[in-house]
């Protein structure tokens, strides 16, 4: 039996980023992974095994046969028209997920965290079996126990999904060949982000979405934007529509469904992702038997400080309430970690961005407009487009704009949203912003080289003052 100061369950993000923060404050750790492919553990979770890493590798990859097939004669470049080969495709997404998992395993060793392959179950407060793909159990004990064993994909029961016609996002990132028709059911980010990619590829795509905006989490001004340039991109939407069930026919799924007078409609493609959101994955890992305390949303229940119901277990990530984001769990993960070393936890959940890696991409961080209005919050806001940054139009990336909102009587910066060129890296001035308490003079005040994106942002934050230069 080995004894540990902390065992973490899952390797995820929130997992192997507690392990290593964990590590450099002197503590003896382990974690736990069950995921494998042959002899090799593969570390980083859903995340960089087969979400968020991944769909970015396709996403950058789509993006560029998109430029190449329409966009480069207008800077002069004269190519044939592209064609896709979908294997090399899948081999260089492969490559470069499989050169983070290696180097996430280096950070192990770097770290002294030892490594435990299989599955994890937690027996009791700081107890911990495992047991290995052979069947072997081995028995370990800690001080602490970490449960950030993450999310799966939801399942619908009227969508039952073979992995082949009807799958869900492990299986879109790797089709073998570029759908006819892909039928997206859910207007979410993950959604969204995989119709892009086949979408550029050549696909016919179509969303399917329940409620009355894609992205309900958004601005609706920026939910609209983006949907237009999705639109124009030929991705077709179907909003306030029921899906109700799925039928497969050689090789063709047809979705039935009731659009929002109530009427039945149907929609019929050769793939079907279901993409409507992912669910804490607390089966598996003993939680039930041991005790651990569940919301009514069965994500597991904790203080502010990640602390169960049960002494010295604590949970992160996706297991716990809150947005389930890859950095959201890494940061849980330091702030866990500090804790266990006596430190004070100073992580803001309010400040946690949400990004959707379309194009445009959206990135968005602190309250919308609307919740704001809804809380009687009086504010302003300054908005400033891309058509008016030199930067954007000599990149021909002009579409979008960014969105500052702050205090009325204050000025301080209570919310973002930036559509447009390289957004989720943009928003990051901005939300360091707000986590000093910031204004948006602030923002306005700050040189920002030119011609750069960058001064979109200052822009917005002079629109705020009423004092935009370019607008």
């Amino acid at each position: 039996m080995s004894t540990f100061d902390l065992i973490i369950i899952g390797a995820g993000p929130g997992g192997y980023v507690c392990a290593i923060r964990a590590a450099q404050l002197g503590m003896k750790v382990a974690i736990v992974e069950k995921r494998v492919a042959g002899p090799k553990v593969r570390l980083g979770g859903t995340c960089l095994n087969v979400g968020c890493i991944p769909s970015k590798a396709l996403l950058d990859s789509s993006e560029r046969f998109a430029d190449a097939g329409k966009n480069f004669a207008e800077h002069g470049i004269v190519v044939s028209k592209p064609t896709i080969d979908v294997t090399a495709l899948m081999k260089r997404k492969d490559k470069v997920v499989g050169g983070l998992v290696d180097g996430i395993s280096f950070l192990m060793k770097k770290n002294k965290v030892e490594v435990l392959i299989g599955t994890g179950v937690l027996k009791a407060a700081g107890q911990v079996s495992v047991t290995g793909a052979d069947g072997t159990v081995t028995e370990h004990t800690a001080k602490n126990v970490v449960l950030a064993t993450g999310s799966v994909p939801i399942d619908l029961p009227f969508l039952k999904q073979d992995g082949v016609t009807v799958v869900n996002s492990d299986q879109a990132i790797a089709f073998d060949k570029v759908p006819e028709h892909l039928l997206v059911v859910g207007g979410g980010v993950i959604g969204l982000e995989m119709g892009s990619v086949w979408a550029r590829l050549g696909a016919k795509v179509t969303v399917v979405e329940f409620l009355p905006q894609i992205c309900p989490f958004l601005d609706a001004d920026v939910a609209k934007e983006l949907q237009k340039s999705l639109t124009k991109q030929g991705i077709t939407f179907s909003l306030e529509t029921k899906v109700t069930g799925v039928a497969l026919t050689d090789g063709q799924a047809t979705l039935s469904a009731t659009d929002k007078e109530g009427k039945a409609v149907s929609f019929t493609g050769d793939k079907v992702l279901v993409s409507v959101g992912r669910r804490p994955l607390v089966e598996g890992a003993g939680l039930e038997d041991a005790g651990v305390a569940l919301t009514d949303k069965k994500r597991v229940k904790t203080d502010h400080d990640f602390r169960t119901n049960l002494p010295g277990v604590y949970a992160i990530g996706d297991l716990i309430d809150g947005p389930m984001l890859a950095h959201k769990a890494e940061e849980e993960g330091v702030a866990l970690a500090e804790l266990l070393a006596g430190h004070k936890n100073t992580l803001d959940h309010h400040l946690i961005p949400n990004v959707v890696y379309t194009h445009p991409e959206v990135a968005t961080v602190g309250s919308t407009e609307a919740q704001l209005t809804q809380a009687g919050r009086a504010i302003k806001i300054g908005k400033f487009g891309f058509i008016a940054n030199g930067r954007a139009k000599a990149a021909g990336e002009s579409e979008g704009f960014v969105k500052i909102i702050a205090d009325a009587k204050t000025d301080r910066v209570l919310g973002a949203s930036i559509i447009g060129p390289r957004a989720s890296d943009l928003l990051a001035e901005i939300t360091a912003v707000m986590a000093f308490g910031g204004a948006s003079e602030d923002i306005a005040r700050t040189c920002h080289a030119h011609p750069t994106f960058s001064e979109a942002v200052k822009e917005a934050a002079l629109d705020v003052l009423g004092r935009a230069l370019h607008a």
